[in-house]
């Protein structure tokens, strides 16, 4: 470990020195790509001098009590930085492991976020909006930036499904153990004799990919216009300007009519086509190595149930990694932070484990 360190940071120096040239300031691709770089290496060259400075503590402390001679009050503060300095050099390593491990190349990258009611009608349309606010106030909290990039309003003001963007620094990172199938256990508000129902909606979150990393042939595409409608006559344009994009090597239909123009509409149905071609190649790749991930939390599995939100009990369960959280109110309002970190966390202590 320690020799890749040495190299990290030999890089990060390189990185540093190359940043500050006139030549590479000018390159706007070449600048970009070595400070993405030099961002990520930033972390671990810190935590690495940290260490450093932890492990010269620790034989500083040695040497001193090897020595000896020293009054009580010396070998007293001899002896306290010698524990605190393991300690520190003990936290560190263990950080450090963590930080040089495989980062997920989407980690960085925006996303989509598509909700779709499942079992349970109306009742599951009404929850798929539920789900939908708590990942709205979510990115609001993470100081990111949320747009809907095409709705199915039912007539209660739920979603038969719903797909919108999330901009931010660390949103697919965040975000990206969200895939699956969420299960809510709760009295619906079309219920008058106070039954709890049972109803299901499935999250997908999708990378979003640049026009660059995802090659779409345009003679693949059979691009239909319509007049866009929504719930109870809202949203109503008397001209074409929803989109629906077939691709019909694959069969993927996108439909997008959240926008006026027809233009926008296009772009946004291109971003959700790119996106979900994107993902469909990982998920390819991802099988291929399925065995060496059957531990970890995975990503992509929208069949699975991930989750389950009992209103009655106020309680959260996530299933992957028995996780169980009665603060059921605050995770609805965006606080999702104590379930995500968990998530992060079981995902790389399993990755150390393959790793052992």
């Amino acid at each position: 470990m320690l020799e890749k360190l040495k190299d990290v940071e030999s890089r990060y120096q390189e990185i540093s020195q190359n940043l500050m040239d006139p030549a590479v300031i000018a390159n706007n691709e070449q600048y970009k790509s070595l400070m993405k770089e030099y961002k990520t290496l930033t972390p671990i060259v810190e935590k690495y001098q940290e260490y450093r400075k932890a492990s010269e503590a620790q034989e500083e402390a040695r040497e001193l009590l090897a020595e000896g001679g020293l009054d009580r009050e010396l070998h007293e503060m001899a002896q306290e930085q010698l524990v605190t300095s393991k300690e520190n050099v003990e936290r560190c390593a263990e950080e450090l492991k963590i930080l040089l491990l495989p980062r997920d190349p989407n980690d960085d990258k925006n996303v989509i976020v598509e909700i779709r009611g499942g079992a349970g009608g109306e009742e599951a349309a009404l929850f798929a909006g539920s789900l939908y606010r708590m990942y709205s106030m979510y990115a609001e909290r993470q100081g990111w930036k949320a747009e809907v990039l095409n709705a199915n309003e039912t007539e209660l003001g739920g979603y038969k499904e719903i797909s919108f963007s999330i901009e931010g620094e660390g949103a697919y990172s965040r975000l990206k153990f969200e895939s699956g199938v969420h299960r809510v256990q709760r009295v619906p508000e079309t219920e008058s004799a106070g039954r709890v129902h049972t109803s299901t909606v499935t999250v997908a979150i999708l990378p979003e990919v640049e026009e660059v990393e995802v090659d779409v042939n345009p003679g693949d595409l059979q691009i239909d216009t319509y007049r866009s409608s929504g719930a109870g006559g809202q949203h109503i344009n008397k001209t074409e300007s929803a989109i629906r994009i077939t691709h019909i090597p694959t069969g993927i239909v996108v439909e997008c009519q959240d926008e006026r123009s027809q233009y926008k509409n296009k772009d946004k149905a291109m971003k959700i086509l790119r996106s979900r071609l994107y993902e469909m190649k990982q998920r390819e790749q991802d099988e291929k190595i399925a065995s060496q991930r059957k531990s970890q939390v995975g990503t992509g599995d929208r069949s699975e149930r991930i989750r389950t939100y009992n209103f009655p009990q106020g309680r959260l369960t996530d299933h992957r990694i028995g996780l169980t959280i009665y603060r059921l109110d605050n995770v609805m309002n965006g606080d999702l932070d104590e379930v995500i970190d968990a998530l992060i966390t079981y995902d790389q202590a399993e990755k150390l484990k393959s790793q052992a």
